[in-house]
Order: C-alpha cells, then structure tokens, then sequence
C-alpha cells in the first residue's frame, strides 16, 4: 500500500514546553485514521505539523511526497494536496456558499469562474448542500456551515483530508449529519485523518486509532483497543466516556 503520511520521530514545543515527544506514525493510501485523548495530549499539534501549520523542532515528516522539514518546501503545492477542516467554520461571512468553495479554485488553481462553478456544485451535492449555494453563512446552522467549510476543502481534490475536533462546537443532531458526510468520504476511498472525541464514530470508520497521551503515540491499533484497551491510560480515558 501507498503511504500517504509518514511521521518520524517529530518533537515539538512551546515555549520551552514539550507538546510533542517523538510521535511516529504511517498513514496509507486510502485509510482513515483516528487521533484520540484528553486536552493536552497534543493530538491537534500533530494534525498542524501535517499541513505545516506548526513546525516541528525536531524529526522528519513526509505528506504525499512532500518532505516538510525541506526548507525548500512549496507551502502551496502542499496545500493542494492536503486539505484541513477547523472546529471553527472560517467562512467568509460577505460570501455565498458557492463563492466561499469557490474562490481558492479561481485564486489558487486559476479555474475560470464557469470551471470553478461547475466543481462547486459537484462537492455542494456531495455534502448535501446544493440548496444551499446561494445562502451566506449567516443563514445556516452550525452544521450546514461546517459542511459548506468541508465541500470548500474538497472542491480543492485533495490526497489527504485533516479533521481537526470538527463537531466540537455542535449539537448531537448537528454533529450527526456532519459525521455522516465524513463517513462517505470514507466510503468513498479518501485517506483522512481525523482529531475527534467522538469515540463511536472513531470506532465505526477508523481503519487505525492512535491515542495519544502527554505527548506521545500511547497505544495504537484497530478499533478493538477501544473494546479491549492495553494499557491503564487508554482504559481510564475510553471509561471517562470522553
């Protein structure tokens, strides 16, 4: 199989506080993996050192043929190939649905406004958003929004997709139709990592869990490590119930 992402060893901190302490993993062509664990762990750090929006202190990783700790690295050409989703939506509150998924293709990959539009209405249906193309921001629930900001990424046909606690900030019914969006994409081969606490859903689509734990890969394996954790950190954190 094709790896995707290859994390080596990467070390991280914050003002001289270690988040990150030697975190290795591999992500294949095709996968869906799960970052789990409690505030702190330092899984949302890693899913930002993915796409470059951290660096790492120390390390190697690799993202679709992109070595990131190459100081020669295309930040644009890397952020073709990967596409990142935020807690928060990050719309632009003056611009319909359709302009917001838009825009990056006639800004980044100069798509005409015809071209642009046709590919918008494709990823708008594929999150079951077509009627809501010409709605702005405002206009929409919470979920909607973070469907819109979904399509947006999509509409750039990346090679990895990153998920970073996207149903934190919404209702249960809401969360639901936005899991369900990400559990197509699943369905439908796109290789996705994904920051959540939404441990049900980890466990029905994630071909691998990685639980970190103060900064390190604590445990990883398929979903039965959920079932039948291996060490007391996983135990203790899976019967919080968080």
């Amino acid at each position: 199989m094709t790896t995707i992402v290859k994390v080596e060893n990467i070390h991280k901190c914050f003002d001289q506080t270690p988040v990150l302490k030697g975190v290795s993993f591999e992500v294949a062509k095709g996968q869906v993996v799960a970052i789990i664990g409690k505030s702190g762990s330092g899984k949302s750090t890693a899913l930002r050192c993915i796409d470059r929006l951290e660096s790492i202190d120390s390390g190697a990783i690799t993202v679709c043929g992109h070595q990131l700790h190459d100081s020669k690295l295309n930040l644009k050409t890397l952020r073709r190939d990967v596409g990142i989703v935020f807690q928060s939506y990050n719309l632009f509150p003056h611009l319909t649905v359709e302009q917001n998924v838009s825009l990056a293709l006639k800004l980044v990959r100069k798509l005409s406004r015809t071209d642009a539009a046709v590919i918008a209405a494709r990823v708008l249906a594929q999150v079951g958003m077509a009627d809501k193309a010409h709605s702005y921001p405002e206009q929409l629930s919470g979920g909607q929004q973070q469907r819109a900001a979904i399509a947006r990424s999509l509409a750039m046909e990346p090679q990895l997709m990153l998920f970073d606690e996207v149903t934190s900030a919404l209702d249960p019914e809401l969360t639901g139709e936005v899991l369900q969006v990400m559990e197509s994409l699943a369905r439908g081969g796109m290789t996705m990592i994904l920051v959540t606490h939404e441990m049900g859903f980890a466990e029905k689509v994630a071909d691998q869990i990685i639980y970190m734990h103060e900064g390190k890969v604590h445990e990883t394996g398929d979903a039965s490590i959920l079932r039948a954790p291996q060490t007391q950190e996983l135990r203790k954190f899976v019967g919080s119930g968080l």
